[in-house]
This record gives C-alpha cells, sequence and structure tokens, in this order.
C-alpha cells in the first residue's frame, strides 16, 4: 500500500493546524513543512512550523523548480518544498497544510493527491476563531474573512469537504477519509 499525500486547506481559523496536531499523534502521518517569508510568530520554530526564509533565496528555489507549489499572498510567499515532501513520502502518508491556490496546484501536478477542505460551521464562527487567536489586528481578520467567501468557492474542486463544527468529529472524519482512499489503492 503506497503512502497518501493529503492536502487540508480551508480558510484562516478554521483549525487545519489543531486538526494536523490531533492526527500526527497518531503513527503514520508525516507533516509537511512549508516555506515562507514571513516572519515566525511567537513560539514557531525553524524547520518545524515553517522553513523561515528572506525573499531572495525563497525566488531562487523557484527558478531551480524546488516547490510542488507556491504562491504569494498577505504580502509573502509561501510554498511546499519538493525534495521535503518527496522524502517524507517513502515514510508516512504525508499532511500539507496549505492554502487553496496551492493545493490546486498540487493536485495538477500530483491526481493521485487528496484534497480535503475544512469549512467552518458559519462566518460568525470563524470571526470568533480568529479573534480568541489573539494574534492578528482587527484588518488583518477581515482580510482574512474576506479571503474565506473565495477559498470557501473552491470546495467544489476537492474530494471532500469536512466541517469543523466539532474537533473530535471532524478529526474522526478526515481518518476515514484517508482509510477509505487507502483502501482505494
Amino acid at each position: 500500500m503506497r503512502n497518501l499525500l493529503i492536502v487540508l486547506s480551508g480558510p484562516s481559523g478554521v483549525g487545519k493546524g489543531t486538526i494536523v496536531k490531533k492526527l500526527l499523534q497518531k503513527d503514520g502521518y508525516a507533516l509537511s513543512v512549508s516555506c515562507t517569508t514571513r516572519a515566525p510568530r511567537e513560539g514557531e520554530q525553524n524547520g518545524v512550523s515553517y522553513f523561515f526564509t528572506d525573499r531572495q533565496s525563497f525566488e531562487n528555489l523557484i527558478k531551480q523548480g524546488g516547490f510542488l507549489e507556491y504562491s504569494e499572498h498577505f504580502g509573502n510567499y509561501y510554498g511546499t518544498p519538493k525534495a521535503f515532501v518527496e522524502s517524507k513520502l517513502k515514510e508516512a502518508d504525508v499532511l500539507l497544510e496549505i492554502e487553496v491556490d496551492g493545493a490546486l496546484q498540487v493536485k495538477a501536478a500530483h491526481p493521485e493527491a487528496i484534497l480535503i477542505m475544512v469549512a467552518p460551521p458559519s462566518e460568525k464562527e470563524l470571526r470568533d476563531r480568529l479573534e480568541k487567536r489573539g494574534t492578528e489586528s482587527e484588518e488583518k481578520i477581515a482580510e482574512r474573512l474576506k479571503r474565506t467567501e473565495y477559498e470557501l468557492s473552491k470546495k467544489d474542486l476537492y474530494d471532500y469537504t469536512v466541517i469543523n463544527d466539532d474537533l473530535i468529529t471532524a478529526v474522526a472524519e478526515i481518518e476515514n477519509i484517508i482509510k477509505q482512499e487507502k483502501v482505494k489503492n
């Protein structure tokens, strides 16, 4: 049975990171660490949370074809290092937590990738979650909520959509999806 490339996307604050942390507590999963030009947030570690780099280094990797996908939003580059993912796929199912445009780039290059959209139960709940994080200004929260409509408009291009109304239920749904996909292969 081959290992799967599993892509989780959804609006900022929907709980993707928390779902990924829960999945990683179980055996058989590896996390793809993305590369970014944004500054680290408090508590984030280089090589664990992201590979933090400068703009010039990121652009050099683009020229070398070093990313499965990449994009620029909110003034920073984000990308999935190709070599890192390929090495992790030899060991386990790989989880990618990336935005929708990047997910669609991955699916185009790797049709076998499983795309899962994590959606909020409501816009109000999403706003509450973003505010409770306490990491962004009201202006940044408004920007992220504006992008939510675009991101959710792409859910029909995904293999699955999971509503994160209850964390335990959402994680169980994603585990079941992965089990079903493993049986197909």
